[in-house]
């Protein structure tokens, strides 16, 4: 199952990305996954679940979003959809394509959440207002 340790890596740049912005937490991870990737999207969120503890994505959702397999022709220099086992044109049904997409794993984007001056300011409030009230 090297779909744990894809999201082993996954998690090092989430934790990366995280840390350069200033999250307190990441509350989504969204991926983009080709039918071509090699990683079978069901295993690879059973192994997110796994990866993502103790992080600051240990609450966070995976999204996969199913990207299609596109081409290009050589014959005729259009490009279409095509099915992963069958790379033919959808356009003149030429066999000579080049793969344009469908075999990415991306991480499009996640969702974080960071703290105001405010929210952080609040709790030591009510310890000043705690404090007041005991003296």
């Amino acid at each position: 199952m090297h779909e744990l340790a894809v999201c082993q890596a996954l998690m090092e740049q989430v934790e990366s990305i995280a840390l350069e912005e200033q999250a307190d937490s990441v509350v989504a991870v969204h991926l983009g996954i080709g039918p071509l990737s090699g990683v079978e999207p069901r295993l690879l969120e059973q192994a997110f679940f796994i990866a993502r503890a103790g992080s600051i994505a240990a609450e966070a959702e995976l999204v996969i979003e199913n990207l299609p397999v596109r081409i290009s022709c050589d014959q005729c220099g259009q490009t279409s959809d095509a099915l992963p086992a069958r790379l033919l044109c959808g356009v003149c049904g030429n066999w000579r394509t080049k793969l344009v997409s469908g075999d990415e794993l991306q991480l499009q984007h996640m969702e974080l959440v960071r703290q105001t001056a405010d929210e952080l300011a609040e709790p030591e409030a009510d310890i000043q207002q705690q404090h007041e009230r005991v003296n």
